[in-house]
């Protein structure tokens, strides 16, 4: 049974930055794409970034582009979430989550993490 646990939330200035981690173990090689998601109190599950682990494609929400950066290390069996010019809307919850199928939709992903609390204020 594949298992993620998300590490590195932190309270963080604007304009800051953090890496999130997301440490999986069990059956990897059945979800090929690891998404990054995040939820602000209040509002919904939104897509951050996911990448395909089969070719390495990436795919980003708008609002972070530029900023972050997905990445991997397969021999840790670690993904990475590197956040660059923190903003105060980046405060949320954020997850890593397994799926088969590359993209942003919650829906499509089949394993998640516990979560990770990100804040970001003055």
């Amino acid at each position: 049974q594949l298992q993620l646990v998300e590490s590195g939330g932190a309270l963080v200035q604007p304009g800051g930055s953090l890496r999130l981690s997301c440490a999986a173990s069990g059956f990897t090689m059945d979800y090929p794409v690891i998404g990054w998601f995040r939820q602000a109190p209040g509002g919904e599950r939104e897509g951050v970034s996911c990448i395909n682990n089969y070719d390495g494609l990436t795919y980003y929400a708008d609002s972070v582009k530029g900023r972050f950066t997905i990445s991997r290390d397969n021999a840790k069996n670690t993904w990475y979430l590197q956040m660059n010019n923190l903003k105060t809307e980046d405060t949320a919850v954020y997850y890593c989550a397994a799926g088969v199928v590359a993209g942003l939709l919650d829906y499509e992903y089949n394993s998640w993490g516990q979560g990770t609390q990100v804040t970001v204020s003055s």
